[in-house]
């Protein structure tokens, strides 16, 4: 098995253990579906060293070339703010004292967009080649608009990157995309139609 293997399958163990990939559930998303599928952010950036980790090994799995050459790591508050910020910090570890620090850019909430970008962010990424990070890609629209955010600033999405990919991307932005785990979830159900429920099976609190 190569290293990046190995390191995926680590990952994917640690995940489990730590309590941040739940496999085996009953979750309501709170979207209107139900799943047994669900990436427990508040356990991912309880303790900050978790992060770190996961964010180290994610870079790890990262080409050369695209580390020297990413200006700023950016990523949407609803979670991927924190691990944009992680491997903002922890790039510049991986490049040469004279090379230029790497930047951090955060996509705010926005109720009519989805997101947004403060004023000073915007000037911040025009010109700039960008990564953008999050906790979890789903179908890849959350991507897809901070991408756009990105673009009308006048920045370029180098690649994206997640600590879990659930293999179902339906929203391809023609560029890398680096997952440290990859795990096809099983279906979600429309909470009305869910055989979980239908079972009596309770669901999962934390």
């Amino acid at each position: 098995m190569n290293r990046r293997a190995d390191i995926r399958e680590k990952a994917l163990a640690d995940l489990q253990q730590s309590e941040i990939l739940m496999l085996d559930g009953h979750f309501d998303y709170g979207n209107g579906y139900h799943g047994r599928v669900y990436v427990n952010p508040h356990q991912l950036f309880r303790h900050p060293s978790t992060i770190w980790r996961f964010a180290q090994d994610l870079i790890d799995l990262l080409p050369a070339d695209l580390i020297q050459k990413t200006e700023v790591v950016a990523g949407p508050v609803t979670g991927g703010a924190l691990l944009a910020h992680t491997i903002a910090g922890l790039l510049d570890s991986r490049r040469s004292l004279t090379h230029p620090p790497c930047s951090f850019a955060p996509f705010n909430s926005d109720p009519t967009r989805g997101f947004a970008l403060r004023a000073f962010y915007r000037a911040e990424l025009k010109g700039r080649r960008v990564l953008l990070a999050d906790d979890v890609r789903n179908t890849g629209e959350t991507f897809a608009r901070c991408a756009a955010l990105v673009q009308e600033a006048g920045g370029s999405i180098v690649a994206t990157a997640e600590i879990y990919d659930r293999c179902e991307v339906l929203t391809d932005l023609g560029v890398p995309n680096i997952a440290l785990v990859e795990y096809k979830a099983p279906v979600n159900y429309k909470s009305s139609e869910c055989p979980l429920c239908a079972a009596g099976t309770p669901i999962t609190r934390f």
